[in-house]
Formats: structure tokens, sequence, C-alpha cells
């Protein structure tokens, strides 16, 4: 299924690198969207799922210009390893925030369940004009019934099979002379 993308046919490596990068930039620039330009507020478990890709993407692009600059097989197998294991970490830590907001089990405490860490009443009717809270047990938005911690589950582990591809062909690949 991978290898049938034509991005993959010439080059594999700098094809897998290429498609890490562009397509973790787009969820990047995805959910700095609905933050900043649509105003949905980011929870706990929304800002730690972003950490990935924020590791992800420069070390694609890194990977994407060793691959057409001469980089070793061990840089290149070792890179895209990296890039699979944080994927496949964000995607399980996806598919828990995805439970939490389903209410399959519950979520971290400071951002799901009662609100009740604000101090004294007085204190909080003082803050009240201040406080934006994002809960990681209510879905902030939805499309076709997945919500954003879904959809990362989905381009998580999509990008993870690509890295274990690039992986697989950076190890295949002729070290350069």
């Amino acid at each position: 299924m991978i290898t049938s993308l034509p991005i993959l046919r010439k080059d594999p490596v700098a094809g897998a690198a290429a498609i890490v990068a562009l397509v973790g930039l787009a969820t990047i620039g995805g959910f700095l969207f609905f933050e900043h330009v649509l105003g949905y507020m980011p929870c706990a478990l929304c800002l730690d799922q972003r950490k990935a890709f924020y590791v992800t993407v420069p070390l694609a692009a890194l990977l994407c210009l060793g691959a057409g600059h001469g980089a070793s097989r061990k840089v290149l197998f070792l890179g895209f390893l990296v890039i699979a294991a944080a994927m496949l970490w964000n995607t399980g830590l996806a598919a828990f925030h995805a439970g939490v907001e389903w209410k399959f089990w519950p979520g971290p405490a400071d951002c799901s369940g009662p609100v009740n860490n604000f101090g004294s009443a007085g204190d909080m009717l003082n803050r009240l004009q201040t406080i934006r809270i994002a809960r990681c047990d209510d879905a902030a938005w939805r499309l076709f019934g997945i919500s954003m911690a879904g959809y990362d589950v989905l381009i998580s582990a999509f990008l993870a099979a690509v890295a274990a591809f690039g992986a697989k062909a950076a190890l295949a690949r002729p070290e350069p002379e």
C-alpha cells in the first residue's frame, strides 16, 4: 500500500522522509489553525500530543536532506527508528485521549473530572474573568464522529508506518562511496 505512492518509487528513503515531514507539518499547521484562528483551546493532553510532531518533523526534514547528500544507512535507519517510535507513542497517547473523550476511562485529574482547584470562592470570583480551561474529557470538535484526538491516532499511525517503511528502505539502500 505505502509502496504504491509515486514519491516512494524513485528514492524510497527520501520519499518516506518527505512524507513524514510534509504530513507532520500539515498536522502542526492544522492544530495551530484550530487554536489561533478558530479559537479552540488545547487541553493538557492535546499539548502533549503535539510534542511528537515537534520532534519528528525537523528530524524527517534532516533525513530527507541526508538521503540526498550521502548519509550512511545506519544514520538514516536510526533516524527513521526514532520517528517510528515517537509516532507509535503518540498513537497510544492520542488513543488514550480519545478514550477519555468518549468516557471509556478517566483522564488526568488536572484536565478532567470535577473542577475544584481554584482556591476560595472569593479568589475564584476575582479570577473568573481570566480563567479558560480546556477539559481533556470533552471533545471540542468532531467530524464524522471523530475528534481531533481520533484523527491524531490515524495520522500518527500512518506516519509510524511510513517511518517503518523508510527504516526498511534505508537498510536496503547501498552504502554511499
